[in-house]
């Protein structure tokens, strides 16, 4: 079960572990050694109910020599300095013959994105977006690798990856403001990153880099201009995309998905170096289902391109690809993991991480329902997300879930 340092300080590492693993039933606890800013409601918590993270933090001690000759190094949590959560959870799982995993948010970075705004993507008019590290940065590759590597130092059993990819537009800051209608497709061009290293990177692949260059940005200036008019039901596709950009603009949409593919695997090893597992969280389920728990249109890998991720490329280097499956209906929760299995070699099985509280999931009855469909398809593991963001009640539900 995923949870924040500030769960295990509030309520006592101990009591927290007792309730995953007494009351949930479950075998292992992951924290959130690396994560990024955010306000929250936390039912349970006796200090806060709602609670401010602090962002663009490690929640962990560092070894600062993983760092050395690297221009971004990791932000150390206020918290940290009177413990080590990651540390303390190894100890006490350990104790209690459960797992600890480490959960990093690498590449969605509310602060070295600030502190160094030439590591952040760059859209097609050269504004930077400095909450989001572009991952063909060598810079950026270079300290996702020691992030990687110093948190799978630890006794844990498995590194957590979220956000190891391409980010879109409307993605992670405060008060986000877009009122005049640009459509899917604006939204989804102005999102995509042109920096000297993207743009190196498709270079290398044959790609017109310049030209793709030119012909988003007149686009976007397009659909800016006071004579432009975009109907809100526009949809988006590579085809759809094709239209305006040719091959030339899909080859570039490739050389993200390699970009990405390549810094997965980079990864992985720095971790299986360490002796742990690799699991790489595939967003899609949460682009298409997060806010409301019922997603809509083709299965959720079909999105997977718009960040750069092929699930199929990924499996091959990393040792789990994890689906988000925020879906309220088990019916649609199943047509997505079929469709992952449909891409996947035989011998891959994807992960499945469930909310067990709304949008999906108000009863015991639908919790057990998609438990018992992850079992059907035989998937490699399930996670549930999140331990403070739920009431306590979903411990109840997991429990009956696992023992139906």
């Amino acid at each position: 079960m995923l949870a924040f340092a500030t769960d295990l300080h509030d309520e006592g590492l101990d009591a927290v572990l007792g309730n995953v693993q007494e009351r949930a039933g479950l075998g292992g606890l992951t924290l959130a050694a690396a994560y990024h800013d955010a306000r929250d409601l936390f039912p349970h918590n006796p200090v806060h109910k709602v609670r401010y993270l602090e962002g663009g933090a490690v929640f962990f001690r560092p070894d600062k020599s993983r760092y050395e000759g690297l221009q971004l190094r990791p932000h150390i949590a206020g918290l940290v300095h009177k413990t080590d959560p990651l540390e303390d959870l190894c100890v006490a799982a350990g104790e209690r013959g459960m797992d600890a995993n480490a959960w990093v948010v690498f590449l969605h970075s509310d602060r070295l994105g600030f502190t160094h705004p030439g590591c952040a993507t760059q859209n097609a008019f050269g504004d930077p977006y400095l909450t989001d590290l572009c991952p063909s940065n060598p810079e950026v590759r270079s300290y996702t690798r020691a992030l990687a590597s110093d948190a799978a130092r630890y006794d844990v059993s498995t590194v957590f990856a979220e956000s190891l990819h391409f980010h879109g537009l409307e993605h992670g800051y405060h008060h986000e403001r877009y009122f005049e209608e640009i459509g899917a497709v604006g939204n989804y061009l102005l999102g995509l990153c042109f920096c000297v290293h993207c743009l190196g990177a498709a270079r290398r692949s044959g790609v017109d880099a310049e030209v793709v260059h030119r012909s988003v940005r007149d686009e976007l200036k397009r659909r800016l201009s006071d004579e432009s008019e975009v109907e809100g039901s526009e949809e988006i596709s590579r085809e759809r995309l094709a239209d305006f950009g040719g091959a030339q603009l899909l080859g570039y949409l490739d050389a993200r998905i390699e970009t990405v593919t390549s810094l997965a695997a980079e990864v992985s090893a720095a971790v299986a170096d360490e002796g742990a597992r690799f699991v790489f969280l595939d967003l899609s389920g949460a682009e298409k289902g997060f806010a409301t728990g019922h997603p809509t249109g083709g299965a959720t890998p079909t999105i997977g391109w718009k960040t750069g991720v092929d699930v199929a490329a990924l499996a091959e280097t990393c040792d789990t690809v994890e689906v988000t499956g925020y879906a309220a209906d088990a019916d649609r929760l199943r047509f997505d993991l079929d469709a992952y299995h449909s891409l996947l070699a035989d011998n891959a099985r994807p992960g499945l991480l469930l909310r067990p509280m709304p949008p999906d999931c108000r009863s015991a009855d639908n919790l057990a329902e998609k438990v018992a469909v992850a079992r059907e398809l035989g998937l490699e593991r399930l996670d549930f997300y999140h331990y403070g963001f739920c009431r306590l009640r979903s411990l109840d539900w997991i429990r009956g879930s696992l023992t139906t």
